[in-house]
């Protein structure tokens, strides 16, 4: 994407920059949405139906083109990270070396076992991605990422997830992905879902090629929420009519910017919110907790389990 004023920290606040990341994401997601004709799951991504609860007004509305839906990407839609699932596949294309594989590594594993979202390790792992991209033109990206979908990430996407954004395609309703991941990796993504499109981190770029430089911060935390109000406002939605999906309590300010809110496969402190706000919620990570809501469990997360289990033990023998 074209540049689009980038600005350093030292000259904006925190807050600044997530307006400016929010309405450089919403920019990039009206430009590569899908037509609303085109937003429905091909053959092969078809989802099964969620199962209906009992004494509660059918949701969504069909018919209410000023809702939508806004879903979290990691852990939301997709096991595992899909920077580091990215990651993997420009390693496996050379584009850098081992040891920085390992750092993505380890920072997917901390940030699964901490639960928080280090300021060092994200800050480590935005500059570690963007010194890989620079000088690469966008197109070269987003072939490579539809190469990495089919190889990293297709068989990772909950069938739960996919059938609540089933649901609100099927409403006539447009269906956005919201993530840190870089817009382009998100817009795959959404595409190959058959969503409308996607929300994510915009990388400046210059005649079509990254500079190495972000427009804005990530679109982390605050920032997707004004990435979802910028995007409300451009679409003529009311947000009090839309819902929003999220595993992380870093994604409460969107989930509150909505009259629906949905915590899916939640950490302990996005749990604990949604109880007291008493905000729907879904899991399908283990059985167990699927029936305790009384959903379909989708297939586990024996993968991503397994690859953090090697980078914490890897960390471990580095000490």
């Amino acid at each position: 994407m074209a540049a689009l004023g980038w600005l350093t920290p030292r000259r904006r606040s925190a807050t600044a920059r997530s307006v400016l990341a929010g309405e450089a994401a919403a920019e990039a997601a009206r430009k590569s949405a899908l037509p609303a004709d085109e937003s429905a799951l091909t053959e092969d991504t078809a989802a099964p139906a969620v199962a209906e609860e009992t004494a509660e007004p059918a949701f969504p509305v069909a018919g209410d083109d000023r809702a939508a839906a806004f879903f979290d990407l990691d852990n939301t839609v997709m096991q595992g990270a899909a920077l580091f699932h990215f990651g993997r596949g420009l390693y496996k294309r050379k584009f850098f070396q081992r040891r920085e594989l390992t750092r993505f590594a380890w920072q997917q594993a901390w940030f699964r076992l901490a639960g928080v979202e280090d300021p060092e390790h994200m800050q480590d792992a935005r500059d570690s991605a963007l010194s890989i991209v620079k000088g690469h033109r966008v197109a070269e990206l987003m072939s490579i990422g539809e190469e990495i979908y089919d190889e990293y990430m297709a068989d990772r996407i909950w069938p739960g997830t996919r059938a609540l954004a089933q649901a609100h395609l099927d409403a006539g309703q447009k269906v956005w992905l919201v993530t840190a991941a870089p817009v382009e990796t998100a817009t795959i993504i959404a595409r190959r879902l058959g969503l409308t499109g996607a929300l994510g981190t915009v990388a400046e770029s210059v005649d079509g090629v990254y500079t190495g430089r972000l427009v804005g911060e990530p679109l982390h935390g605050p920032a997707k929420a004004e990435a979802v109000r910028a995007l409300a406002v451009a679409e003529g939605l009311d947000l009090e009519r839309c819902a929003a999906y999220s595993d992380s309590h870093n994604d409460i300010p969107m989930l509150s910017l909505v009259g629906h809110p949905y915590a899916i496969n939640p950490d302990a402190k996005l749990r604990k919110h949604a109880r007291a706000l008493d905000w729907r919620l879904r899991d399908y990570r283990t059985g167990r907790k699927a029936a305790k809501v009384g959903i379909p469990a989708a297939a586990g997360v024996g993968a991503l389990a397994g690859g953090t289990a090697a980078a914490v033990a890897l960390h471990r023998r580095r000490r």
